[in-house]
């Protein structure tokens, strides 16, 4: 018996042109270097310090940089006399993305590396956490970088939104520092493994491992529980966010320019998902 190959996935025409005028804007090596300069200073560059990292002259940085802003991966305004470029934090995201989808890389992912902080605790969430939770919670509605959310919801809201199973706190030395909680999409049958999930974390345990171990428990949580895809919205200034979940087995689905106002200012969100490999 004869066995068919497989049929090859054909990238829909407008997205391979518009990957395609990305890739490019990259091919030329200044740019790469120039885009990397400014992607790496958060508060903006002027033309003119480019000029001097980059070596070249005044003109031939100004004329990469035009380029760069047509295609949309940087943004410039006028201080004074002074050009100030700034990197679109949508392309850290949706460039990442192009590369997966050009690749055929969009496919479940394996969870996240089991090389876990050895002080930080998982567990499931108590009634006593709760006004922890909604402290954290408060923190990260005070950023303006993790949620659209302007007055933390009632513990009573938050708990009639999640599911019952999947709300864990991250506890180190026996202090709550991070929470993380899965709410179905959908009351419709057919949604019923689809879950939209939230990771917060106190602001004085950043970079210690906590969002990492809270989104362990979360995905393998729901492995086992049998719900077959998460998914969260991240602004596209998270890029701490983007890249945690990235390494837990999220995959970027696109950009959601414009999806909502915060502060009467119109945000951007990164859609990631990511798809159970056991279910």
């Amino acid at each position: 018996m004869s066995i068919a190959p497989p049929q090859a996935q054909v990238l829909p025409t407008g997205e391979a042109t518009t990957y395609a005028e990305w890739f490019a804007c990259l091919a030329e090596p200044v740019r790469v270097r120039l885009l990397h300069a400014v992607a790496t200073s958060p508060k903006g560059i002027t033309v003119g310090a480019l000029t001097e990292i980059l070596g070249t002259s005044q003109s031939t940085t100004s004329h990469h940089v035009r380029k760069l802003a047509d295609v949309g991966f940087v943004r410039l305004r006028k201080e004074g006399t002074a050009t100030i470029v700034t990197v679109n934090e949508a392309c850290c995201a949706g460039l990442p993305h192009a590369a997966d989808a050009v690749m055929g890389l969009l496919a479940p992912r394996p969870c996240c590396p089991d090389t876990l902080p050895d002080d930080v605790t998982v567990r499931a969430l108590r009634s006593g956490d709760w006004p922890a939770v909604r402290r954290i919670y408060g923190e990260g509605i005070t950023t303006r970088l993790a949620t659209f959310e302007t007055i933390v919801p009632s513990r009573a809201s938050l708990d009639a939104k999640w599911l019952p199973e999947h709300r864990w706190v991250a506890e180190i030395d026996g202090d709550v520092v991070g929470w993380t909680a899965a709410g179905p999409v959908s009351t419709r049958a057919c949604y019923a493994g689809v879950a939209e999930t939230s990771v917060y974390v106190d602001g004085d345990h950043h970079g210690r491992g906590v969002g990492k171990a809270l989104l362990h428990r979360q995905v393998t949580a729901a492995d086992a529980d049998g719900l077959w895809m998460l998914q969260t919205s991240i602004f596209t200034e998270n890029r701490t966010s983007i890249a945690l979940h990235h390494a837990a087995g999220y995959r970027t689905v696109g950009i959601r320019e414009r999806i909502a106002q915060l502060d009467g200012v119109w945000r951007d969100t990164v859609l990631m998902e990511r798809r159970s490999p056991v279910n």
